[in-house]
């Protein structure tokens, strides 16, 4: 890896219309401008048909926006990906079913100028075991890790991952993830799209959520729960006070609901702070805690036909 730009991936005003034969055009992606930066993990969310696929094609040069204009490491996507810059992890295709796994590797690095040792491309993809068993007999998971592999030969600067677990059980999601770590750790960026909202929440350093071919919410992963869902405050009051303390809360600006177990009040507000101090100053409240919403929450909050556009 060698390039020193600052943005690993720009795209400035990016549309993406198709336009079907006998049939309306399609906006798939509206006027997106995002910047990713280099050694960022940025998790691609949004539901089926959101423009998540569409942005990273035009990111790998597989098509060109309709307006705007896309750059990897500030050359053009095409450039950046026949230089070595940029690699892909996708879900199908793309591999020889009746060759070994090290013999897939050995010939796919045949094709690079300067490619990575296949033994050293093989372990750090947890492959070295499984070096001579045929594709054919890998499970699902096992042949992600293989593309994984295959991805690595150029040592490329950026990696774009669409749903690189499917396939995997619990405990190859981990391990494979503990991988995608030390190649960030090296300086890699990694940009991926998954529907494991969980993963996307414990690895992503930042999530970029897409719906209906627009940026919704682009942010650290507390900062898009709070924005979909605001936060919880709760807090236990004294038994005699409980009744007009509710009634308090429910008039104060930005609180959204109010609910009560047992001498616990249950507050969803948008300004926590401002509620956190009214419990513990006027209202006698104790055991205080503030949590935000899952990002299940935040992802059919923000993503939902019924969100605002």
């Amino acid at each position: 890896m060698t390039t020193t730009a600052q943005s690993a991936v720009d795209l400035v005003g990016v549309t993406k219309t198709f336009r079907p034969p006998g049939a309306d055009p399609v906006e798939a992606v509206r006027d997106i401008d995002l910047s990713i930066g280099r050694g960022e993990i940025v998790a691609f969310l949004g539901p089926n048909g959101a423009g998540k696929t569409t942005t990273l094609d035009m990111v790998l040069g597989l098509t060109d926006p309709t307006s705007g204009t896309v750059s990897v490491y500030g050359r053009a996507p095409r450039a950046a990906v026949l230089g070595g810059l940029v690699s892909a992890v996708l879900q199908t295709g793309g591999l020889l079913h009746d060759l070994s796994v090290r013999e897939t590797v050995a010939v796919i690095a045949s094709t690079y100028r300067d490619p990575q040792p296949v033994d050293e491309v093989l372990e750090r993809a947890g492959l070295s075991a499984l070096a001579r068993r045929r594709v054919s007999k890998c499970s699902g998971g096992e042949q992600q890790r293989l593309r994984f592999a295959l991805a690595l030969l150029p040592n490329p600067d950026l990696l774009i991952l669409d749903e690189p677990t499917a396939g995997m059980d619990v405990g190859a999601r981990h391990e494979f993830w503990a991988t995608m770590r030390a190649e960030v750790s090296a300086g890699r960026t990694v940009i991926f799209a998954t529907h494991y909202l969980e993963e996307a929440d414990t690895f992503a350093e930042r999530i970029v959520m897409i719906a209906r071919g627009a940026v919704v919410a682009d942010g650290a992963t507390q900062e898009i729960r709070a924005r979909a869902t605001g936060r919880t405050v709760t807090a236990t009051l004294p038994p005699d006070r409980l009744d007009g303390a509710v009634r308090q809360l429910r008039a104060t600006d930005s609180v959204t609901d109010v609910d009560t177990a047992g001498d616990r009040v249950v507050v969803r507000a948008g300004d926590s702070d401002a509620v956190a101090l009214l419990l513990l100053s006027e209202l006698g409240g104790t055991g205080l805690e503030i949590t935000t919403g899952s990002l299940d929450d935040a992802f059919l909050a923000l993503t939902s036909d019924g969100a605002q556009r």
